[in-house]
């Protein structure tokens, strides 16, 4: 599992500096999606990332109440909560989402976050064993 390099991507809104975290430290580089609003995140996009071998997906959104969209955030937030109910149904670790509240000035909290992340992923090991040994249970 020491060999494990996770594929984690960051889908984030435009206003939360989202760019900032392409520029991470943490090993391996999240890919990132920027879109406009973190409410603009399509549950579909998260499920087929999963789907599609992804380790790990963390979200990144404004503040409440800084949302340049006033709501967008909020429902992001209604989004994750449900998102995370269906991952343990799928029997993905619930944890493999994450939802974090980001602004422009804050770029040295978001490389930290991204980096923690990481950490937490790598210590959940790949979604692609997990799946197996889910099947394998029955």
């Amino acid at each position: 599992m020491t060999n494990f390099t996770p594929k984690i991507v960051v889908f984030g809104c435009n206003w939360a500096s989202i760019a900032d975290a392409a520029k991470a430290k943490s090993k391996p580089n999240p890919r990132t999606i920027k879109t406009m609003c973190s409410g603009r995140v399509d549950p579909i996009f998260i499920l087929r990332a999963f789907k599609n071998g992804v380790d790990g997906v963390l979200i990144v959104s404004c503040h409440r109440g800084d949302c340049h969209y006033i709501r967008g955030n909020f429902k992001t937030q209604r989004m994750v909560l449900l998102l995370k109910t269906v991952l343990s149904q799928l029997q993905i670790e619930p944890e493999r989402l994450r939802l974090v509240s980001n602004s422009a000035s804050e770029s040295q909290k978001l490389h930290q976050t991204v980096s923690d992340f990481t950490k937490k992923i790598v210590s959940l090991g790949p979604l692609s064993e997990f799946k197996k040994a889910a099947a394998r249970r029955g």
